[in-house]
């Protein structure tokens, strides 16, 4: 694993707490050499409205597509709202697959971790979420899965990861290094 891949992180719970925050800083901390984790910022876009999305789109909108397009794979880390994926996450997909025919998402091997403190470790949202992958063209790692429950206790007072999770990280983020390096486009 000679190159080295830009991964666009995109973290589906806005609080700068939030433990999908922190599961994405550890899966960057984790990752192998060949992937460099980037949390590209979902809290700023205004929700997507063709209107305003023009000759002259918003600021943030531009940004955040350059960010993506820019990236070599993208990295989706979501926690599950009413079965389903977040508003600012589903927002954030729409606006980086506009306007239509110049998706930033197209062709960028990804991965979806799915994060939650209740029992079925957001399983709803990750396939909610896999579903839209599926459309905008964007090949998907199927194994390992990735629902972390209980995520409530995944990390310490002090914010550092629990060894009991830590294995389990591992695998994944090292998985996704071997996916990007098999479906990266040339």
């Amino acid at each position: 694993m000679s190159n080295v891949y830009k991964v666009a992180v995109v973290v589906g719970s806005l609080r700068k707490e939030s433990i999908n925050r922190k599961v994405a800083l550890a899966l960057a901390e984790l990752a192998p050499a060949n992937l460099k984790l980037e949390i590209v910022e979902i809290g700023d876009l205004a929700l997507y409205n063709e209107d305003i999305d023009g000759q002259s789109p918003p600021a943030a909108y531009s940004t955040f597509r350059q960010h993506v397009s820019s990236s070599d794979a993208v990295l989706f880390v979501t926690p599950e709202y009413n079965r389903s994926v977040p508003a600012p996450l589903k927002n954030a997909i729409d606006v980086g697959s506009r306007p239509y025919g110049q998706s930033a998402w197209s062709g960028k091997p990804g991965a979806v971790i799915s994060v939650s403190p209740g029992a079925i470790g957001g399983f709803g949202a990750n396939h909610h979420l896999r579903q839209s992958m599926v459309f905008l063209d964007v090949p998907l790692m199927q194994q390992p899965e990735a629902y972390l429950s209980g995520a409530g206790s995944a990390f310490d007072e002090a914010g550092k990861l629990s060894e009991s999770v830590k294995p389990f990280l591992q695998k994944f983020i090292d998985a996704y290094g071997r996916w990007v390096e098999q479906h990266k486009k040339v």
